[in-house]
């Protein structure tokens, strides 16, 4: 697996896959379903398979020390990237520029001149650009102008509720390590 650190460092050679972004805190069984999706169709159309995470989260450069803690730090959810099979992992730092740019920025920078999407996957609760003003709906008109697809996963539901990062800090809040380790799909370890 391939780790590429910023934009910049794209070349033509990335040029062309199938991507997913989001924070991929914990890897869980949410973030796996979304990871299957993207590896099928990569292996569909015999194209690598990108995700796009931040660092730092989007919520730590937001709200600083009052973030909710991680689940994995970056070396760790790398290393579960990796065993999902993933060929590249592209890694932007989440600044003022990256805050500021708009949905069609988005569009334009990096999927298409950055990575030249040709499928794109997207979480059931996806936003994007400044302020989150870009959503499912805009990502589909963007595809259908510009030649990609897109597709929205639900992510697997555990005990009838949506699997999150969010679910799994709770779970581990209120010690219920035996809820954790169903929404991660492995036990949890510090």
């Amino acid at each position: 697996m391939e780790l590429i650190r910023g934009l910049h460092n794209l070349r033509d050679k990335h040029r062309g896959c199938v991507a997913t972004i989001g924070n991929f805190d914990g890897v869980h069984l949410g973030h796996q379903q979304v990871l299957r999706q993207v590896l099928h169709k990569g292996a569909e159309l015999g194209l690598p398979t990108v995700v796009i995470i931040f660092e730092p989260q989007p919520r730590e450069f937001f709200a600083g020390d009052q973030a909710p803690p991680r689940l994995t730090r970056f070396d760790e959810k790398v290393r579960l990237l990796r065993a999902q099979g993933v060929d590249r992992v592209l890694c932007l730092t989440f600044n003022e520029r990256l805050r500021a740019m708009t949905a069609d920025q988005f569009v334009q920078e990096l999927l298409l001149q950055g990575l030249a999407v040709k499928h794109f996957v997207v979480g059931d609760d996806f936003r994007f650009g400044c302020d989150r003003s870009g959503d499912y709906a805009m990502l589909c008109e963007s595809g259908q102008r510009y030649g990609f697809s897109v597709v929205n996963t639900e992510t697997f539901d555990v005990q009838g509720q949506r699997v999150s990062s969010t679910r799994v800090r709770q779970a581990l809040m209120a010690n219920d390590l035996m809820l954790a380790e169903q929404l991660l799909g492995r036990p949890y370890r510090v």
